[in-house]
């Protein structure tokens, strides 16, 4: 690390990595080093605010070295420490994994609210394209009465779904479906659904180059674009109605509204919700 200090602290290697991370073009640059280092000193990142003068041995600072040129490369924060925060579940992740969007907590936590007098009941719960699993994890953190499912065409997420179920001491469901023939497949015709969840890929791939580099070289691409998303979502509207299910999707904003417009051939009164930035992103739509 060029420039260093006569002693590396805590503070130290913050502003100088913050530096560093701008200088690449990495998003978030000081949240990384923070991240990075609390990984390191294994403490919590807002710990670091009461250490700013604690010097780092050699030790860490070997450590933290290839975690911070990982990230200067552009590789995802959370693949380099190997998990992140959702809600309240702590979720694996790794590549071949989407990695959980906070706009995908804000769904959760419109369904948690919109669901709420229903806490006590053994809903059965279905996320389709569950990806880590986050979504039925937080699900059943919240709600341990309800029968949470997830079901992905990856086997990959599927392992991991799994292993952050365990982790996380939730007792939930997996196993693999495809959205394209969901009517079709016997696990998901043999329970009857009383709320479905939905993330499906919904980045068409001309929009590629509207996103960052980190996202593009890193994460699965079977998880973020799809030749036709609304062919996706008219899938799992059209199963949704026939389940008699309450229904909870994100949306790419740009078509959020023809999302809309799919739900209202099933449902009565579907709404569209934007995110915390004003973007226009939920499509709820209730029995």
């Amino acid at each position: 690390m060029s420039s260093k200090p006569p002693v590396w602290t805590v503070l130290s290697m913050i502003e100088w990595a913050t530096g560093y991370f701008q200088e690449k073009d990495i998003p978030d640059s000081r949240q990384s080093i923070e991240w990075l280092l609390a990984e390191v000193l294994d403490t919590k990142r807002l710990n670091l605010y009461l250490q700013f003068d604690r010097p780092l041995s050699g030790k860490e600072l070997e450590e933290l070295r290839p975690l911070v040129k990982r990230r200067a490369n552009g590789e995802p924060l959370q693949y380099i420490i190997g998990h992140t925060d959702f809600l309240h579940a702590s979720i694996k992740v790794k590549p071949g994994v989407l990695i959980p969007r906070i706009e995908t907590e804000q769904l959760v936590d419109l369904l948690l609210i919109r669901e709420a007098d229903k806490a006590e009941k053994p809903l059965n719960v279905l996320d389709i394209g569950t990806g880590s699993g986050c979504i039925p994890i937080a699900l059943k953190l919240e709600n341990m009465n309800w029968n949470c499912y997830g079901c992905d065409i990856s086997d990959k997420a599927l392992a991991v779904a799994s292993d952050n179920a365990a982790e996380n001491g939730a007792e939930v469901t997996f196993f693999e479906a495809d959205i394209k023939s969901l009517k079709e497949n016997s696990t998901l015709k043999s329970t009857k659904w009383d709320i479905i969840i939905s993330n499906p890929p919904y980045i068409l791939p001309e929009e590629k180059d509207e996103m960052h580099k980190q996202v593009l070289e890193y994460e699965p691409e079977v998880a973020l674009f799809h030749n036709s998303p609304l062919t996706l979502y008219r899938h799992i509207t059209e199963f949704a109605s026939e389940c008699s299910a309450s229904l909870y999707l994100e949306c790419n904003d740009k078509t959020s509204k023809e999302v809309l417009g799919i739900a209202q051939n099933y449902f009565s009164g579907p709404e569209l919700k934007k995110d915390l930035d004003g973007n226009d992103r939920f499509v709820i739509a209730l029995q």
